[in-house]
């Protein structure tokens, strides 16, 4: 069954060939894998972007400039911002690969939340409705289950992760940790 795309407010950050190229030298590093482009997608990863606006969300993604965490290029990215009034921006095309998972990026599409706690969301009509639309989109255009949406923290135990480079094999953040995808994943099975 076809459903219908929420409303989605397109705010591309500079994605030009010296991205794509960093994109596809990741790829090659880390999944052994010769493309920049996000084929077939199995996996949906829910984040929180720890802090207050789209708009520092934006200028986080924007910058192509090595992250503070890890000290790689591309600079991280997400598909999808949700904000805190419930509006969705798309920041990068669904063709492309973004850095926003270690070990799933891939395979995944990343959608980032407004905000420091997951509770946050899950207490917000205009923010949980817009992510739950979204999302319930996505799956029914790849074709990726309820058990394949994951938060951030649930990464090393989905199906889909692999990393080459050793010192990341085992790393993830705590965002959107288990008890809260309970919640989530009955919400959308709901929607």
């Amino acid at each position: 069954m076809a459903i219908a795309a929420p409303p989605i407010v397109h705010d591309p950050i500079p994605f030009g060939s010296w991205r794509i190229a960093e994109t596809r030298a990741y790829a090659v590093r880390h999944y052994g894998l010769h493309r920049a482009r996000l084929i077939a997608p199995k996996v949906i990863v829910e984040h929180m972007t720890e802090n207050a606006s789209f708009s520092e969300t934006f200028n986080t993604f924007a910058p192509d400039v090595p992250d503070s965490e890890l000290h790689e290029l591309p600079g991280t990215c997400a598909h999808f911002v949700i904000d805190t009034n419930g509006t969705i921006h798309q920041l990068v095309s669904l063709k492309w690969i973004c850095r926003h998972t270690v070990g799933l990026n891939w395979t995944a599409i990343g959608i980032e939340h407004v905000g420091f706690r997951e509770a946050g969301v899950l207490g917000s009509i205009r923010m949980l409705r817009a992510s739950l639309r979204l999302t319930r989109w996505l799956q029914a255009k790849y074709g990726i289950t309820d058990n394949n949406v994951i938060g951030h923290a649930e990464s090393l135990s989905s199906r889909y992760h692999r990393e080459n480079v050793v010192r990341l094999k085992t790393q993830t953040h705590g965002d959107w940790p288990h008890r809260f995808m309970v919640t989530y994943r009955r919400d959308l099975a709901a929607e």
